[in-house]
């Protein structure tokens, strides 16, 4: 784990790590198991992914041992006594769990997994105390481990975060509570299961919350690790490997969840004439000057800067808004402006200006996100072709583009550029 040093010949600090979204939460830390609202949807998104095949076949285990105990229960409570709870077994926590089962399988399933099976859970285990109540109140007490086995169940094997597998199984232990104190079960009885139920719940939170503390504290240096290593020399943001990369897992990402992608490719204007007038060693402050600029307009968690070549950037913009879009756009150009950087040699401006080219479209099924950067890169060749300084929006072009097939000719591009 990253650590502050302990020894003077060793300085390096987590105050020392890049200004990204990652790093920063590592620094605030997450003491309430919660991080900032696009992160924490990231982590949960990968959180479900990394744990899907293990919690299919948690799922699979679940329901066999629910018809174990269904048998087991028939040949102790007879009968009469286990009609209703023979209804809750198999009318609705075993569909329950067949359904949650299905779930994993389609991608609308697992983006709304969380939710169902918090309810899922919720409604597991208020039958499994219902049928606690009726063997007790029957005089069969030997039936109330099932109770403290769904507890660990809905605590360890469900896949939930903490808050929300703590939030089911408050509410199956209060509703226990109220339940059996207002049947008035044998009092010695009561507070031995209320106990027992009680520090079930207390050793497993425990468990889990450590347990998921850990995996957080993976997650943020994972891609930390994963951002420091695939950062560009010269300016310190993302490479063109990172960038291809990201677009391919942010484009399958928005297909899934049917989400709206936006691309910029930012390039400095005249930037050739900016380095036979100044020097390369200016040419190269300034194209850090100007990532430190595109980094800070872009500051989301899934929002990524890179260095897509020479003196040309990219930046990708996840869930994006046309409101979020028109903002960073004029954030861009502000702050790009507010650098003030002399530029004598500009056939645009005295002081240094870019061009920006910018797609904003929703994934289609039959399109590829190779099609969403040459849409930006068109958009890039208009600014130019209108006299740089400028940007260009391209949306409904995107829908009669033909990928591999650049519509401007390209032997017209503009020189120098």
């Amino acid at each position: 784990m990253f650590t502050p040093a302990m020894n003077p010949e060793n300085r390096f600090s987590i105050e020392d790590l890049p200004d990204a979204p990652h790093a920063r939460q590592l620094r605030e830390g997450f003491p309430w198991l919660t991080f900032a609202p696009d992160l924490e949807a990231d982590f949960r998104r990968q959180y479900l992914t990394d744990n899907l095949q293990y919690l299919r076949i948690n799922m699979l285990l679940g329901f066999l041992a629910l018809i174990g105990f269904a048998v087991m229960q028939a040949m102790i409570l007879g009968p009469t006594l286990n009609r209703i709870p023979n209804l809750l077994h198999f009318l609705i926590i075993a569909p329950a769990t067949l359904l949650l089962f299905a779930m994993t399988f389609t991608q609308t399933g697992k983006r709304y997994f969380a939710q169902m099976m918090m309810a899922g859970g919720t409604i597991a285990g208020l039958c499994v105390v219902a049928e606690q109540i009726l063997s007790a109140q029957g005089g069969i007490t030997l039936l109330f481990p099932c109770l403290i086995l769904t507890t660990a169940y809905l605590y360890l094997l469900t896949g939930l975060v903490f808050y929300h597998a703590l939030t089911i199984n408050l509410i199956v232990l209060v509703s226990y509570l109220i339940t059996a104190a207002g049947l008035s079960l044998p009092g010695s009885l009561f507070a031995f299961n209320a106990l027992s139920l009680f520090t079930a719940n207390v050793f497993c939170a425990s468990v889990i919350y450590m347990h998921e503390r850990t995996v957080r504290t993976r997650f943020l240096e994972g891609h930390l690790l994963r951002d420091m290593v695939a950062r560009d020399g010269l300016t310190g943001i993302q490479n063109r490997r990172m960038f291809d990369q990201h677009i391919h897992r942010t484009w399958q990402l928005a297909l899934s969840e049917r989400q709206r992608v936006a691309v910029f490719l930012v390039d400095i204007d005249c930037f050739k004439d900016y380095n036979d007038r100044y020097g390369h060693q200016a040419g190269d402050e300034c194209l850090r000057a100007v990532a430190v600029c595109l980094n800070q307009c872009a500051r989301r968690p899934l929002d990524v800067v890179a260095r897509y070549g020479g003196e040309e950037f990219a930046l990708v913009l996840y869930q994006a808004t046309r409101e979020y879009v028109a903002e960073v756009l004029t954030r861009i150009q502000r702050s790009v402006a507010e650098l003030n950087i002399p530029h004598e040699a500009s056939r645009v401006a005295s002081r240094l200006t870019v061009s920006i080219g910018a797609a904003y479209v929703l994934p289609g099924a039959n399109r590829t996100h190779e099609g969403l950067i040459q849409l930006a890169d068109e958009a890039l060749y208009a600014a130019k072709e209108q006299g740089r300084n400028r940007v260009v929006v391209m949306e409904a072009e995107y829908q009669t583009l033909q990928t591999g097939r650049f519509e401007r000719r390209r032997n017209e591009r503009v020189q120098n550029s």
